[in-house]
């Protein structure tokens, strides 16, 4: 991982910080002229592979409040562009941050212009990062880090003032629904805890009043909350002399618990509160900053290089889980073909042992397998009486006139009804082959009914015929079971002639019928 450094700008010096671990460590300081930027050169020949950011704590700064058309992409930073070089000479170091949206006739868009009076001060040691090769994250000024530092202290309200003493001066930013709106650097000379908190409060209120002459805070709007870093051990020389009013709302913070808030480990004896903003500026930079396209083109391929770094690793991972899920699959697939193969030789044994005990044949297993089956197929094809009579006996309770006198159930073809009595199937012959067997599925299992019809006169010849016919249909219910042969008692030939068994009158016999039905096996 590259190191990470903070190039601290100030009027007099120029200071090099290393962040690591969350804490900051000074490693070098050069003046601010020519001789400290050739120093600054050497320092960079062996330091080429980190990353750097400039900080800038100075004292020329312009701040230009501006009101563009709502646009995004190319179009508004096109508008951007020519606005700020409208406004300012050198726009190397200069841009635009929002200040949101407002609602009207035209939707427009609020934008701050920034950009510092003198950039040609920075010239020469932007230069130098250029050509040593190091990665330039940005520049930055303390006023684009003190929304951060606001929102990590616990800033509220829609409005307040951050004010910290650093090594440059008293600084103070205004900031505005969490964007920076105004900021100014007021020197300072050496005085003491009570004279300098007294110097806080007097140029706060001077820098509230300009700002309410501006119109950019509400003069009616409530009180506005001023968070102070006080400098260590000082805290309660602040909080006595920092009274609120209804206008200001004074809130002092030890450097030492504003370290903690921010996550600085440790806090430098030598540095005043500027090391909070150089530990914001390594570790929660924000988007807005100075430096042009062309000067963090080192630092934006670095960035693709670790995105694409990290979308590998990431990848590869992915990997490695699907791989190690996969290898748990097989694992559990051994084990179980493992175990089945257990099984298989432990169901062998047993086969064999049971085997054994069974008496010596003069066949093969392969035929007996064969024989089993067709004594199987036999079985299944086997017909009973039973559910034939059953049947039968259920189209006779509808009618009730019906007398049978003979029931004959048989197996045989159903074929032969037709050229003659049918005769029982005979078992093949030992010697037969085992493709005999399919042979049974022409054979049907049949029933010949013979009886007579009561409670119709003998003489009315069409009524007993038409009750044979609807006995006949009611055994065709089931369509498994067809109708092979019927014989009724009388038949009207084509020339109108009655012909039939019209029994002996004498005695009292009625005509008999006879109705042969079949049904084949296995259905």
């Amino acid at each position: 991982m590259a190191d990470r450094r903070i190039l601290y700008f100030t009027a007099d010096r120029h200071s090099v910080f290393r962040a690591r671990s969350g804490k900051l460590e000074q490693e070098a300081s050069f003046a601010a002229d020519d001789a400290g930027a050739a120093e600054f050169r050497n320092f960079l020949a062996s330091r080429k592979n980190s990353l750097f950011t400039v900080l800038a704590d100075l004292v020329g700064e312009d701040f230009h409040p501006e009101s563009i058309p709502y646009l995004r992409g190319s179009d508004r930073q096109n508008v951007l562009d020519r606005r700020l070089a409208q406004r300012y000479r050198d726009t190397r170091l200069a841009t635009a941050l929002s200040l949101g949206t407002v609602a009207g006739e035209r939707r427009n868009e609020r934008v701050l212009l920034a950009s510092f009076t003198n950039t040609q001060q920075f010239t020469p040691w932007l230069d130098a990062l250029n050509e040593a090769g190091v990665r330039l994250a940005g520049v930055f000024s303390v006023p684009l880090l003190a929304p951060r530092l606001a929102a990590r202290l616990g800033g509220r309200g829609k409005n307040c003032f951050v004010v910290t003493v650093n090594r440059s001066g008293l600084r103070q930013s205004f900031v505005e629904n969490g964007r920076l709106r105004f900021a100014r650097l007021e020197h300072t000379v050496d005085m003491s805890p009570e004279a300098l908190a007294l110097f806080v409060r007097s140029e706060t209120y001077r820098l509230a009043q300009y700002l309410g002459t501006l119109r950019a805070m509400p003069r009616d709007g409530g009180p506005v909350q001023v968070i102070v870093v006080a400098p260590p051990g000082h805290l309660a020389v602040f909080e006595q002399a920092l009274v609120s009013d209804p206008r200001l709302t004074f809130r002092s913070v030890d450097l030492a618990a504003a370290a903690k808030a921010i996550g600085l480990k440790q806090v430098a004896p030598d540095l005043s509160a500027e090391q909070l903003y150089l530990h914001v500026a390594a570790t929660h930079p924000p988007k807005e900053q100075f430096a042009r396209t062309e000067d963090r083109r080192s630092f934006r391929i670095w960035q693709m290089q670790r995105w694409t770094l990290r979308a590998g690793a990431l990848g590869f991972a992915a990997c490695l889980g699907m791989a190690g899920l996969q290898w748990f699959e097989v694992a559990s697939l051994r084990d179980q073909a493992e175990f089945q193969q257990r099984d298989g030789q432990i169901a062998q044994r047993e086969y064999e042992r049971i085997t054994a005990q069974f008496p010596v044949t003069h066949t093969t297993s392969d035929n007996l397998k064969a024989t089993v089956n067709e004594f199987l197929a036999l079985a299944g094809r086997s017909a009973y009486p039973e559910p034939a009579l059953v049947y039968v006996s259920k189209a006779l309770e509808q009618f009730p006139q019906i007398e049978l006198d003979t029931l004959d159930w048989r197996v045989g073809k159903a074929e032969s009804l037709s050229k003659g009595t049918a005769k029982p199937a005979a078992a093949p012959p030992p010697s037969a082959p085992a493709g005999a067997a399919p042979q049974i599925a022409d054979l049907s299992q049949i029933i010949i009914l013979g009886g007579r019809v009561n409670a119709t006169q003998r003489s009315d010849y069409r009524g007993i015929t038409a009750q044979v016919q609807r006995f006949a249909e009611a055994l065709r219910a089931d369509r498994a079971w067809q109708i092979v042969k019927t014989q009724l008692p009388f038949d009207v030939t084509s020339d109108g002639t009655l012909s039939g068994d019209i029994g002996q009158v004498e005695s009292g016999d009625l005509p008999r019928f006879e109705i042969s039905i079949a049904r084949r096996l296995g259905t």
